[in-house]
Formats: structure tokens, sequence, C-alpha cells
């Protein structure tokens, strides 16, 4: 099952509500359950985008989409030229 996604500025609001509940005293179970997260994604966040704001957040978040699409077009042209090594080969 697929989570859900969440927005910029959800990711970085939930570490700092985190940082805060953690002063309280509360555990980081019990902060992950408050802030309807898992631990694992809690600490992730927290590590990632602890000092960051929320443009910052969604340029990077645009920076790693479009990163992503580049790799894809690399691949591709990279299987299309080795196709037509192979072919040139062949002649």
């Amino acid at each position: 099952m697929k989570g859900r996604k969440h927005t910029p500025e959800q990711i970085v609001r939930k570490p700092r509500e985190g940082e805060w509940l953690v002063g309280e005293g509360k555990s980081l179970a019990e902060v992950a359950k408050a802030l309807e997260i898992s631990g694992y994604t809690y600490l992730r966040w927290r590590n990632q985008y602890g000092g960051l704001k929320a443009d910052d957040a969604k340029e990077l978040r645009r920076l790693k989409d479009e990163n992503l699409r580049l790799k894809r077009v690399v691949a591709d042209l990279t299987l299309d030229d080795a196709i037509l090594r192979a072919a040139a080969r062949g002649n």
C-alpha cells in the first residue's frame, strides 16, 4: 500500500513540531504518532529538511523530479545509441 504524499510545507513543518514535542519530553513513538508519520520518516525528514524553509523544500523536490526525468532521458538515448551501433556493425 502506497502512503500519502506530503506537501513541502508539511515536510518542513512536521520536524519542527516534532522537536517541540521532544522538548516537552515525549518519546519518538509518541511524536511520530502525533504527527501521523512513522518514526523512520520523522528522523529522515529531520535530517534532510531540518533547516529548510517551505520554498527551499519545494525547490528541492522540483530538482529531484527534474533529475529523475533527465536520468530517464539519458537511459533512453544510451539505449538508442547502442541499437544504432549494433545496426551499423551489421552492415
